[in-house]
């Protein structure tokens, strides 16, 4: 129960460090690559009702690019940990590994002959 408290916490901690990275870092770089794009102000009036659809573009948008983020960060640490695989499976087996891997090269010789 601990564990699920701690992890509610740091996630809610972490989600505004995601929220600003998002909207002060990725969106104004965005905007620039895509000429200033803001869907924000787009809305129709219905009546006396107004539908700004365009923060729901906007929204939409936001997800997109933090999902794009979060892909890119994961894949990165999957890399990490695919090359430091790599490298430990490059040192030596175990010593009766080398044993068997000598039993069955004599072996084979033995009835090859």
């Amino acid at each position: 129960m601990l564990d699920l408290a701690v992890a509610v916490v740091l996630g809610t901690a972490f989600s505004a460090i995601v929220t600003s990275l998002v909207e002060e870092v990725i969106m104004p770089l965005t905007g620039i690559l895509v000429g200033g794009i803001d869907f924000t102000g787009l809305s129709i009036t219905v009546g006396e009702a107004e539908i700004l659809y365009g923060s729901f573009i906007q929204s939409i948008f936001n997800f997109f690019v933090v999902a794009f983020s979060i892909f890119l960060f994961v894949r990165l640490v999957m890399k990490m940990k695919r090359n430091k695989g790599e490298e430990e499976e490059e040192e030596e087996p175990p010593v009766e590994e080398q044993l068997l891997t000598e039993i069955r090269d004599l072996l084979k010789e033995k009835n090859g002959k």
